[in-house]
């Protein structure tokens, strides 16, 4: 070792620096264990952030997909205000009614279709099988304007809807656990103490991006359900479909306009209720899943300084192992810039392993989370490559102080070390 090290010291620059990383990576697997270990926290901090990064993106464009086959053309008008807004939030407010839904439709021009939806959550039973599921009461405009397909069966006709006729259509989920492999057309489940016969079957959407499934639930005619499942006119939220080539902002104004009206609202009183545009939804749930992306990133780079100290403190380890090897080097003419520079390649080259690794560990991470939430896997390479430097920058400012600590050594005292 000193004999090398001696040679490096009559060769140029370029010479000197190919001799101080080979020195360095020697260094590193001599203890190759330990050096693993000491690069785990970079390894964790780099891989996290990349993770944490590649899972918030994807959430991020499946939430945006996910409102988008809603339609951009949706509007939801519902009772008390937006909390998002500063409105107040668990206060007591008035629901709707139906007729309040169709004088809505009545009276704007600018909306295709509006439909009142009732909902709760109610048992549902099949023989030996059942499920808790969430019930919708509506009529047929809902599927029109949630864009809604029929895979069997058929949806409701005008006596059902007037009469309250127990008929339901269900999603997939309720059917897969309810009837298995069989076609549900025709049959009939019980809601509490409700038998309902069965008479479509809606196409499968699949999971939301936050996991939620959109095909748990039965629907029926919103008259039935209020009467036999609610024991109430209260209707919870409209659903409304903008006419094509109408701007959403100008539809949103003027149902906000005839609300007011229908809800008594005099000038200069808040509103009871809330317009959401789908856009301004999807702006609202990529923001919350921006924001725990930086928090959950923020809480993974804390690793990144774990894994610094730890770089830290092996590095002060080796330093007072390698004590007479610096001692021999310093008193055969090695400048301290020297010894200061073999030590902190070696911290760098550490600390660049770990981040290596953690790149490849966190892209695979961030591939499995995509797909066990099925949303699109999207790295972002400036992420990477930030992460990458980040990782060096660790091992400079962290390798420096065992560095000249080593580079400031008395050649005399280092060489009485045994």
């Amino acid at each position: 070792m000193a004999g090398s090290n001696a040679m490096a010291e009559h060769r140029g620059p370029p010479e000197m620096l190919w001799e101080t990383v080979k020195l360095a990576v020697q260094a590193i697997f001599r203890n190759a264990l330990r050096s693993f270990l000491t690069v785990l926290g970079i390894v964790i901090g780099v891989g996290a952030v990349i993770a944490m990064v590649t899972v918030g993106q994807g959430s991020t464009e499946q939430v945006t997909a996910d409102v988008e086959k809603l339609g951009t053309n949706m509007l939801m008008v519902m009772p008390g205000q937006d909390a998002m807004e500063g409105g107040p939030v668990g206060t007591a407010v008035q629901l709707f009614s139906i007729r309040m839904n169709d004088l809505l439709e009545e009276e704007l021009g600018v909306i295709e279709v509006s439909a009142p939806l009732s909902m709760g959550r109610a048992r549902v039973v099949f023989g030996n099988e059942n499920r808790r599921t969430d019930m919708v009461g509506t009529d047929n405009r809902y599927f029109s304007a949630a864009q809604w397909e029929v895979d069997r069966g058929r949806l409701f006709d005008v006596t059902e809807l007037q009469s309250g006729k127990p008929v339901c259509v269900i999603g997939e989920t309720v059917r897969k656990d309810l009837f298995g492999t069989s076609d549900p057309i025709g049959e009939e489940i019980r809601i509490q103490t409700l038998s309902c016969e069965v008479i479509g079957l809606l196409k499968s959407k699949g999971a939301s991006t936050f996991g939620s499934d959109q095909d748990d639930f039965v629907i029926m005619p919103i008259r039935t359900f209020q009467r036999r499942i609610a024991g109430n006119t209260d209707v919870s939220l409209f659903i409304v479909s903008v006419r094509d080539g109408v701007d959403t902002e100008r539809a949103k104004t003027e149902i906000e306009a005839v609300m007011r009206d229908l809800r008594r609202i005099g000038r200069g009183e808040e509103d009871d209720f809330t317009v959401m545009d789908m856009k301004q939804l999807a702006t609202m749930l990529s923001g919350i899943t921006g924001i725990l992306t930086g928090l959950l990133s923020a809480v993974a780079a804390v690793s990144l300084l774990v894994g610094g100290i730890g770089i830290m403190n092996i590095m002060l380890v080796s330093v007072t192992e390698r004590t007479r090897e610096i001692g021999i080097r310093l008193a055969i003419g090695a400048q301290a810039w020297q010894v200061l520079l073999q030590f902190l390649v070696e911290a760098i080259i550490l600390s660049l392993f770990g981040g290596l690794i953690g790149i490849i560990v966190g892209l695979g991470m961030g591939l499995l989370g995509a797909n066990m939430l099925s949303i699109p896997f999207r790295p972002d390479p400036q992420i990477v490559l930030l992460a990458f430097a980040f990782s060096a920058a660790v091992g400079v400012v962290f390798g420096f102080f065992p560095a000249r600590r080593a580079a400031r050594l008395n050649p005399i005292d280092a060489l009485r070390r045994e």
